[in-house]
C-alpha cells in the first residue's frame, strides 16, 4: 500500500493544466476543489494564466513552491508521460490522470504513451490513478478532486468504479437520496492502483463500513481474490460486474484488449471471496440504499404488511424465486391481528390489511409483528391511499418503530409506491429516519435477499470442511504417465489412455477394448456383451468432431461392424491423411438407470483452471448449463457447488433408487481439484458422461489435453493451494516424531482441542486478553488462512491410541499486503514445554520468511513472558523492553 496515504489524505494538491475556460477539465477540477472546501494548498500549473479561479498559478511544475502530495493531470494524453517525469523529479507521490486514449496515442518512437507513462511512474515510485479517470472524492476531508458535476455527501460506503459514467449515475442518485460515501474513486484504466490495493486500504479505513465495486474486468485474479477474501472478513463488499454475456464483455473498444473470463467464473470468485454480486443498475441502487442503513441481518424470515394484495404477491414471488423464506405466523399472532384488522384481511403472511387501511391500522399491525418472535425482518408496503396518506403514514410508522425497543431486533424495509411528491417525500422521510425505502416491492425484497445471500456467502467463507481422511494418490505414477505422453508428442489422451492415469487417483473408469478393424470389433463385442459403444481412436481427429462421434447402444455384431465401417468412411472423406489407431469398444450394460453428468476442467483467461459441472448433453453451453468452481476445493466448497447447481437446475436430483449421492460427487470434485493442482501439464479435461448411480460414480468417456508447463506449478491458479512442499518431519527432544505442516481448514476441531491444552496464563500471554473459549468464527479465522498472505505451521503428532492427529504447537506469520513485513506469534501446549518445540517452530517460520521474500519479522509480548523473550533472543531477534507500556518488542531483519 505504498504511498496510498498521499492518495487518501493529501495535504496539498497541484492541478496540471488548470484553466479559466468553463467546461474544461482543468477548470472543473479547480472549482470542485474550491467548492468542496479542501483546506490545503491548491496549486494550479499552467503557462497561460497568472491565476486560475483567483488562485496564483505557476508556469511549470519546477516552479511549484512546495512538493504537492497529489497532482491531478488535466492535460492531453500526448503530454502526460513527460509531465509524470517532471512530477517524479519533483518528488510527487500520487497522480490522477483524467485523459483518455493514452493506449492509442504513440510517441515519436512508436511507443504507446500509456506504457511509457507507467514505466516512468514506476521509476519514481509514483502511484497513479487512471488514465481515463473521473478522479476521486474524499468527503470526510472535504476533497473533491474529480471531474464530476455532482459532489458526494459524507457517509460510510466506499465506491470504486472502472466506469466514469457509472460514477456520475450513482452520485446523481445518491444526491437525491441523501446517501453518503466515505470514498469515491474512479479507477479508469488502472495503470497502477487497482482493486486489490484499494480493498486492502479501505477494509482498514475507519470511516468505511461497506465497499461497493463496479468491475469491467480483473487484471490480476490472484491478487484480487486474495485482497477480496481479506476485505470481506472486515467489511461488507458488493460487486456489480458488467459483461455477463460474451457479447457484452467485448462490446466496447477499450475493453476488447482484455481477457474476458467466463461469467460463471466471476460468480464463483465473488462467492469464494465472501462478497456479494448485484447484477443490474436497479439492484445496485437497492444495494446502496441497504448499505447506507448499515444493519446486520437478523435472520432470513420475512414478514410483509401491505394495504394491497397485488404488491404483496409480487413481493412474495420475488422472495420465493430468490430462495427466501416467508415467516409463518402463529395462531396467537393471527388472533391478535384479528382484533385490530377487518374480517377481510388475509389471515396469514403476507398481512394484507386491506385497501381502506388508515395510519392507525398500519401502526397496530406493525406493533403486533414487532412483539412476536416469528419473523426476523419486516417489509412494510404502501400503495397510494386516501385513508393512509403517504407522508403522514410514513412519519407515524417512523415514530412507532423508534419508540418500540424490539424494532432493533428486526431488519426493517419499506416500499412506498408511486412517483407523486407525497410518495417521494415519504421515502426520503424513511431514509432520514434510518430505514431503507424502495420504489417497488421487488426492489425491496431484492435488497433483503442481498443481505441473505451475503450472509450465506460469509457462512461459506467460514464453514469448516469435513476431512476426506488420509488419501495416498499416486502422484509420481501419474506424473510418469503424463511425461511419457508428452515425450511421445501426444497432446490428447482419449478414454483408453486416460484410464490408467485417472485410476492413480481412485477414479473408476469403465473398461475399454481395442479393435484393429470393424470385423475384430464385432468379434470383441460378442465377448463383451450388449449394448456397446464404438468410437475411433486417432491423434489427428478432434475428440468431439462430427466424424468421431460415439456410436451408442449397438445391440449385435452386425450393427457394430456397420457402425464402425461408417465411421471409417466418414473419416476418410473428412480427414484423408488421418492415422487411425483403432476402434474403441465400451460396454453400455451398466448405463441403464444411471444419471449422466458432465464434468470439465477448462482454462479461463482470467481465473486459470476452473471446474465445470452439469447435466450431460450434446448441446452443452457452459454459459447456460454449467456450475463453475475455482480450485482448490475442499468438501465444504464442493458441497456448495453441487447444492447450488441443483438449486439452479444445472443438476437435477432423481428419485430413488438412482438418487444422486451429493457426498460422492463432492468427493469426486475434490479429487479432480487435486489433479489440477498436481499436474500443471493438464490444459483441459472433459469427462462426458460421468455415470452416477447412487454413491457409485464411473467415467464412461474422458479426454485429457496436455501441454508442457515449466513455470511454478501454482502460479497459474487464482487461489494458492495447500503448500505441501513446506511439510517437514522432525523429532522432539523426547524422541517423539512430529510433522510440521501448514494449517488446514479441516484442522478446526483439532485446533480447538489444542487450545484446551493451553493454560489460561499462556493464552493471556499469547492474546493479551482473557480469550475464554474460542467460538467457531474465531477458530475459522485461525485455520482458514490465505497462504498468499499468511502462514501458520502446526506441529502434528499421530496419536496411536486415538488414531487422530494431535496439534502440539503452532507458529504464525501474518504479512502486510506487499509481503515485506510480517508479525509472528507462537503457541505451544502448556504440558510440552522443555522438549524444544518452540525453537523448532520459530526456526521453521523464519526459514519460511526468508524463502518467501519477507524482509522483516516483528512480534510483541509481555515483560513477564520470560520464556518467549529468551527464545526470541536465541533465534536472533533484537529485544526492546518498554516497561512503561508493559510490552516487549521483538524484531529480526531477514
Amino acid at each position: 500500500m505504498t504511498n496510498l496515504d498521499a492518495l487518501f489524505k493529501p495535504k496539498s494538491i497541484a492541478v496540471i493544466g488548470a484553466s479559466n475556460t468553463p467546461g474544461r477539465a482543468g477548470n472543473i477540477i479547480i472549482r470542485n476543489l474550491q467548492s468542496g472546501g479542501f483546506q490545503g494548498p491548491i496549486m494550479p500549473v499552467t503557462p497561460k494564466y497568472q491565476a486560475v479561479a483567483g488562485i496564483l498559478a505557476y508556469s511549470t511544475i519546477e516552479e511549484l513552491p512546495l512538493v504537492p502530495d497529489m497532482a491531478v493531470l488535466c492535460t492531453h494524453a500526448s503530454r502526460n508521460s513527460e509531465l509524470i517525469r517532471q512530477l517524479g523529479e519533483k518528488g510527487v507521490k500520487v497522480a490522477i490522470i483524467l485523459a483518455a486514449g493514452m493506449k492509442n496515442t504513440l510517441n515519436e518512437n512508436g511507443q504507446a504513451e500509456f506504457d511509457v507513462m507507467r514505466d516512468i511512474a514506476s521509476q519514481y515510485a509514483m502511484r497513479v490513478i487512471g488514465p481515463n479517470s473521473l478522479g476521486m472524492i474524499q468527503p470526510w476531508i472535504n476533497l473533491n478532486a474529480s471531474f464530476s458535476p455532482i459532489p458526494a455527501n459524507r457517509g460510510n460506503i466506499a465506491f470504486v468504479s472502472q466506469s466514469a459514467a457509472v460514477c456520475t449515475t450513482i452520485l446523481d442518485w445518491a444526491k437525491n437520496r441523501r446517501v453518503g460515501f466515505s470514498t469515491f474513486i474512479s479507477l479508469g484504466e488502472a495503470s497502477d492502483i487497482d482493486f486489490p490495493e484499494l480493498l486492502d486500504y479501505l477494509s482498514r479505513e475507519s470511516k468505511t463500513d461497506a465497499i461497493l465495486l463496479y468491475i469491467d474486468n480483473i487484471q490480476d485474479a490472484r491478487r484480487f481474490i486474495s485482497a477480496a477474501r481479506a476485505a470481506s472478513r472486515n467489511r461488507r463488499v458488493l460487486v456489480l460486474k458488467s459483461g455477463r454475456t460474451p457479447e457484452g464483455a467485448g462490446a466496447l473498444p477499450h475493453l476488447s484488449e482484455f481477457s474476458h473470463g467466463l461469467d460463471g467464473a466471476y460468480d464463483a470468485a465473488i462467492r469464494r471471496s465472501g462478497m456479494l454480486r448485484v447484477r443490474t443498475t436497479h439492484e445496485l441502487f437497492a444495494a446502496v440504499e441497504t448499505l447506507s442503513h448499515s444493519v446486520p441481518l437478523r435472520g432470513e424470515r420475512l414478514a410483509i404488511i401491505s394495504n394491497g394484495g397485488g404488491p404483496a404477491v409480487m413481493a412474495v414471488d420475488t422472495l420465493v424465486e430468490m430462495g427466501g423464506k416467508l415467516a409463518v405466523l402463529s395462531d396467537e399472532t393471527i388472533a391478535k391481528l384479528n382484533e385490530v384488522l377487518p374480517v377481510s384481511w388475509s389471515h396469514g403472511n403476507p398481512i394484507d390489511i386491506v385497501g381502506d387501511a388508515d395510519t392507525t391500522r398500519y401502526q397496530k399491525a406493525t406493533e403486533i409483528l414487532l412483539e412476536s418472535d416469528e419473523a426476523d425482518a419486516l417489509l412494510i408496503l404502501h400503495s397510494p391511499s386516501v385513508t393512509a396518506p403517504g407522508l403522514s403514514t410514513a412519519k407515524a410508522l417512523i415514530q412507532t418503530l423508534k419508540n418500540n425497543p424490539r424494532a432493533k431486533r428486526f431488519n426493517i424495509l419499506t416500499n412506498w409506491q408511486g412517483e407523486s411528491d407525497d410518495a417521494t417525500v415519504a421515502r426520503l422521510a424513511f431514509a432520514h429516519g434510518g430505514f431503507p425505502a424502495y420504489r417497488t416491492p421487488e426492489s425491496a425484497v431484492t435488497a433483503f435477499m442481498h443481505l441473505v445471500e451475503y450472509r450465506r456467502n460469509q457462512k461459506q467463507l467460514m464453514e469448516t470442511p469435513a476431512s476426506m481422511g488420509q488419501i495416498d494418490y499416486d502422484v509420481e505414477g501419474g506424473n510418469a504417465l503424463i511425461q511419457q505422453a508428452l515425450e511421445n508428442h501426444q497432446t490428447t489422451l482419449t478414454t483408453h489412455e486416460a484410464r490408467p492415469f485417472l485410476e492413480k487417483y481412485g477414479i473408476n473408469v469403465m473398461a475399454t477394448w481395442l479393435a484393429a478393424d470393424p470385423s475384430e470389433a464385432a468379434q470383441i463385442t460378442e465377448q463383451v456383451g450388449y449394448p456397446v459403444a464404438v468410437k475411433l481412436r486417432s491423434p489427428d481427429i478432434p475428440h468431439k468432431s462430427d466424424v468421431n462421434g460415439v456410436m451408442l447402444d449397438l445391440n449385435n455384431a452386425t450393427e457394430v461392424a456397420n457402425a464402425a465401417q461408417l465411421m471409417l468412411n466418414r473419416v476418410s472423406l473428412a480427414y484423408p491423411t488421418a492415422r487411425i489407431q483403432g476402434l474403441q469398444i465400451q460396454s453400455m450394460a451398466s448405463r441403464a438407470g444411471a444419471q449422466e453428468l458432465r464434468v470439465c476442467v477448462r482454462h479461463d483467461p482470467v481465473f486459470g483452471p476452473i471446474i465445470l459441472v452439469g447435466e450431460g448433453g450434446s448441446e452443452w453451453d457452459v454459459n447456460r448449463d454449467a456450475a463453475v468452481a475455482i480450485p482448490p476445493l475442499n468438501m465444504a466448497l464442493a458441497r456448495y457447488l453441487v447444492i447450488g447447481a441443483v438449486k439452479s437446475g444445472k443438476l437435477r436430483q432423481r428419485s430413488h433408487p438412482y438418487r444422486l449421492n451429493v457426498n460422492a460427487l463432492c468427493h469426486f470434485l475434490v479429487t479432480l481439484s487435486q489433479i489440477i493442482i498436481d499436474y500443471p501439464q493438464i490444459a483441459g479435461l472433459d469427462i462426458h458422461p460421468l455415470l452416477a448411480s447412487g454413491d457409485e460414480l464411473r467415467v464412461l468417456d474422458a479426454s485429457i489435453k496436455l501441454s508442457p508447463y515449466e513455470d511454478d506449478i501454482h502460479s497459474r491458479l487464482a487461489i494458492r493451494p495447500y503448500p505441501k512442499e513446506l511439510e517437514q518431519r522432525v523429532k522432539l527432544r523426547d524422541g517423539r516424531p512430529v510433522l510440521l505442516r501448514p494449517i488446514l481448514p479441516e484442522d478446526e476441531p483439532n485446533h480447538k482441542t489444542f487450545i484446551e491444552h493451553v493454560s489460561v496464563e499462556d493464552l493471556y500471554k499469547r492474546f493479551f486478553s482473557d480469550v475464554g473459549e474460542l467460538n467457531h468464527e474465531a477458530l475459522a479465522n485461525l485455520t482458514q488462512i490465505d497462504y498468499d498472505r499468511e502462514m501458520a505451521f502446526v506441529a502434528v503428532y499421530r496419536n496411536d491410541e486415538t488414531q487422530e492427529d494431535d496439534i502440539l504447537g503452532v507458529v504464525r506469520a501474518l504479512s502486510n499486503p506487499e509481503h515485506t513485513d510480517a508479525e509472528f506469534a507462537v503457541l505451544v501446549r502448556s504440558d510440552l514445554k522443555g522438549v524444544g518445540l518452540g525453537r523448532i517452530l520459530m526456526e521453521k517460520v523464519i526459514d519460511y520468511g526468508r524463502v518467501s521474500g519477507l524482509k522483516r519479522f516483528n512480534g510483541m509480548t509481555m515483560p513477564s513472558n520470560s520464556g518467549m523473550i529468551a527464545l526470541a533472543q536465541k533465534v536472533g531477534f533484537s529485544i526492546d523492553v518498554q516497561l512503561q507500556d508493559g510490552i516487549v518488542e521483538m524484531e529480526m531483519m531477514l
